[in-house]
C-alpha cells in the first residue's frame, strides 16, 4: 500500500494532468472524436440505466458534462464533480447557455463535499479507472448514496485494456484478434499519451496529446474493493458493437472481438 506522500503526489498527478488536458479534451469531444462513447458506451450506459427521473444524481468525474446532461435530460436532478476546474468551467458555461437545472463543482472524488445519504444514485463515465485509491473512493461514493441507492460506473474494461493491448489485424486491416499482457501489473499513475484515433492528421498537428495518468487493477481487485466498500453487485454489461455498427464506425470493430468498456451496476443495501 502507497504511504500518505506517495498519494498525495499521486492526485497531485492526477489532477495537474487531467487539468492540462481538458481544454483540448472539452474541444475534440464536441467535435464528435470520442466515438467509443458517443457510439457505443454511453448509449449502453443509458440502456442499463434504472428508471431515474426524479431522483437526485452525482455524475463523479463528469468531463465536460456530456453524460451529465444525458442523465438530467432522462429526468434526474444532477449535480457534476471534476478535479480539473477547466472541465467545470466549460459544463457550468453549457449549462448557462441550455439549462437543465445542473449543478457543477471541482472536487476530489476521495473527499466528496456532501453528507452521508444525500444522493438517490451516483454515476461515473470512464473515470474510475484514472482515479488513485479507488477502493476508497468507492467507499465514499458508498457513504453518500441513500440507502438502495446504486452507483453505476464504466471503465477500461480490466481484462482486455491491460497496461499493453495491440489489435491484430489481417490484409485488410480488420482487427481479428487483441494481444494483452501485463494484466497482472498494478499500475499507479502511468501516463498513457494519446490522440482519440479518429482525429485527423492535421489536428494532431495542432494538439498537444493527452497525458493521461492509468491506475490499472485486475477484475478479483475491482470485485474485491467492490465488496470492501459494502455494495452488492446487481448488474454488468460488456458493450460489442453491432455489424451494422462496426460498419458504420470501423473505430468500434474491435470490440466485436473483444469489449473495451466493462459497465457495472452496484447497489448499497
Amino acid at each position: 500500500m502507497a504511504d500518505q506522500s506517495t498519494n498525495d503526489a499521486l492526485k497531485r498527478s492526477v489532477s495537474e494532468n487531467w487539468e492540462a488536458n481538458a481544454a483540448t479534451w472539452t474541444k475534440l469531444v464536441r467535435a464528435g472524436y470520442d466515438t467509443y462513447r458517443d457510439a457505443l458506451h454511453t448509449p449502453a450506459f443509458l440502456e442499463m440505466l434504472p428508471d431515474i427521473k426524479g431522483l437526485n444524481g452525482l455524475d463523479v468525474g463528469c468531463g465536460e458534462g456530456a453524460n451529465t446532461r444525458a442523465l438530467a435530460r432522462a429526468g434526474a436532478k444532477m449535480t457534476g464533480i471534476d478535479i480539473a476546474p477547466t472541465f467545470v468551467h466549460h459544463a457550468s458555461e453549457y449549462e448557462e447557455n441550455e439549462p437543465l437545472g445542473i449543478r457543477y463543482l471541482t472536487a476530489d472524488a476521495l473527499h466528496l463535499p456532501f453528507d452521508d445519504a444525500q444522493f438517490d444514485f451516483a454515476s461515473a463515465f470512464m473515470s474510475m479507472m484514472d482515479m488513485p485509491q479507488q477502493g476508497d473512493v468507492l467507499k465514499e461514493i458508498f457513504r453518500i448514496l441513500k440507502p438502495q441507492g446504486f452507483f453505476q460506473f464504466t471503465i477500461l474494461h480490466p481484462c482486455f485494456v491491460t497496461p499493453f493491448r495491440k489489435n491484430i489485424r489481417d490484409e485488410n486491416g480488420k482487427v481479428t484478434a487483441v494481444m494483452v499482457a501485463d494484466y497482472f501489473e498494478n499500475i499507479d499513475g502511468s501516463l498513457e499519451t494519446w490522440l482519440f484515433s479518429s482525429v485527423s492528421q492535421t489536428e494532431r498537428e495542432q494538439h498537444k496529446p493527452f497525458n493521461i495518468p492509468r491506475f490499472h487493477r485486475t477484475l478479483s481487485e475491482w470485485i474485491g474493493m467492490i465488496n470492501a466498500a459494502g455494495f452488492i453487485l446487481e448488474a454488468s454489461v460488456e458493450p460489442m458493437a453491432s455489424e451494422e455498427l462496426a460498419a458504420q464506425e470501423e473505430v468500434v470493430a474491435d470490440t466485436r472481438v473483444t469489449p473495451i468498456a466493462w459497465i457495472v451496476r452496484l447497489r448499497k443495501p
